[in-house]
Order: structure tokens, then sequence, then C-alpha cells
């Protein structure tokens, strides 16, 4: 997921010479439950003989909460900033959602407590996207203020759709493959429906537009969103965002290599912490109170 969703903000960068941001966010979406929506049809997928797809109302609405605050919103919000900041900062921003994540699971919806060695975690994570970002080199941020604003909230919303799943649908009989189809499929649902007003511009495609699209959709909107609920499940909401920790390393990288973007010592150094927090925070290592050198635990994380 990160690897794909890192290369992502790339994508989006290189699609939008030739489309609207509207066009980006539609496209990603529609092509992604298009995928989705032919996986489940041939597997047809269930969980202990409980229907293919959910019968209660309630359970279709709070689908359609997290297809706008988790789809539809920071969709538009990440390929409208890219219109104004570079790839990289794109994707450096991206990991302000465990931060997000962090508060609304224990604050708002409470389903997560952390624990110190996850609080450490989290702090020198939050370091090392702090020193990827350089503030002391503000030169280095480019891109327009309102940009970086939408960043941020495309970030909350990510925040708030994962605690919100953990609440109300993560532990509801639904296969993984069906979870995130209901989830893209709605979100692609409602941009056609919004087509009049997002996606009526004219268009100039070539081929690394198209594929760049098609990228978009049926791998960062599609299989990944599969891979995301079964990790969500697994390790609980604060856990799975730590993916957003890898996916600047990954933008960061492209973004120099095929962007030629600007590039220098603090992106690594930012790197390496916000792995080692990363492997705090899913308790891959603990911290021990009697020694102050961290313990590997090679045990699988357990459910929260």
């Amino acid at each position: 997921m990160g690897l794909i969703w890192g290369a992502s903000f790339l994508f989006m960068k290189i699609a939008l010479d030739g489309v609207s941001f509207g066009q980006v966010a539609w496209s990603r979406l529609v092509l992604g439950g298009l995928t989705l929506g032919l996986i489940v049809l041939a597997r047809r997928p269930r969980v202990n003989g409980a229907p293919v797809l959910p019968r209660e109302p309630i359970v279709w609405l709070h689908f359609l909460v997290i297809a706008i605050t988790g789809c539809l919103v920071p969709h538009l919000l990440f390929a409208w900033a890219e219109q104004y900041v570079s790839s990289s900062l794109a994707s450096i921003y991206n990991a302000v959602t465990p931060i997000m994540t962090a508060l609304m699971a224990t604050l708002a919806f409470r389903v997560e407590r952390l624990a110190r060695g996850q609080v450490v975690g989290v702090a020198i994570g939050i370091l090392g996207v702090v020193v990827i970002i350089a503030p002391w080199r503000y030169a280095a941020l480019t891109g327009d203020l309102w940009g970086q604003f939408a960043c941020l909230g495309a970030a909350v919303c990510y925040g708030f759709t994962f605690g919100y799943t953990r609440k109300f649908l993560s532990g509801r009989p639904i296969a993984g493959s069906t979870f995130a189809f209901l989830n893209i499929g709605l979100a692609g649902a409602l941009m056609l429906l919004l087509t009049p007003v997002l996606a009526w511009h004219p268009v100039q495609l070539s081929w690394s537009i198209v594929l760049s699209l098609l990228a978009l959709g049926a791998l960062g909107t599609g299989l990944a969103y599969i891979w995301n609920i079964n990790v969500l499940r697994a390790w609980g909401p604060t856990n799975t965002s730590m993916v957003t920790y890898v996916t600047p390393v990954v933008g960061v990288t492209l973004g120099v290599i095929v962007l030629a973007e600007t590039f220098s010592w603090h992106e690594p150094t930012g790197a390496v912490l916000v792995l080692f927090g990363i492997l705090l925070t899913q308790k891959r290592l603990r911290l021990s109170r009697r020694s102050r050198r961290p313990i590997v635990d090679s045990t699988p994380v357990a459910t929260p």
C-alpha cells in the first residue's frame, strides 16, 4: 500500500498535464469502483454465510459516510492541491494522517488506547515528518499556501474515516473485497452524478496520462483498498494509518527521480525516523523499562 499510494502522487501530477483536477478524482474513483465491482462479481465473497452485499439500510448509510469522507473529498483535495504543490510535498503532507487518526480513534470514537511505546512511536514519526518537510528551509516548500491547506484537509478526512470505519463497520461480517467495493463504488457513483460539475472540461490525453489514470484507479483506488480493509481489521485504525508514513518516502523518491523535484539530506534522515516510529507504533519494536535499548518483538500483532 505504501508503494502504490506513494506513487499515486506522481501519477496525479502527470495526469494533471492533460486533465483537470476533478477529472483526476473522477477517473480514479470510477475506475476503482469498476475494478472492485468485477472482483466482487467474479468471487462473490461471503463471511460466515452472510449475503454478499449487506441488507441493513444503516450499513449502507455508514458506507456512504466513508465514501464521502474517505474517498470523494480527500481525492478532490489532493488533486486540486497538486496544481499548486509538488508531488513530493503532497505525499509528505499525507503523513499527517496518523496524527489525525490517533486523535479521532482515541478521543472522538474511543476505539483505541495508545500505549506508552505507541505514543513514543507517533512522536518519533512526527519528528521524522518534520525533518522531511524541513521548515528551516522554507524556500524548499514550493506551492501555494491554500494547496498545502488542502493537503492537510485531506489528511483530516482520512483520519476521521479510519476511526469511523473501526467504530461502525470493521466488525461486521463483510468480506474485504466487498467492503472495498462498497466504499469506492459508492464514491464512484457519486462522482458519476457530479460529472456535469467536475468532469466536463476538455482533455488532452497521452499514453503517460492514460496509464497514470489507470494506475490511480485500478491499483491505488482498487486493489490497494482491499489490502487496506484487511490490515485495518487486523491492526486497528492507528496502526493501519501508519502506511502514510511510508508514502512520503516513496513520493519524495519518485518526485526526485521522475520529475527532478528538489531533494536534500533531510529527506532520507526523516525517512529513517519515520520507519523507526512505525516499528514502535506497530509494536514490532518495544521500549524496555529496564534498558534503554529497544527490544525487538517478532510476535504477530493482535487486534486491539
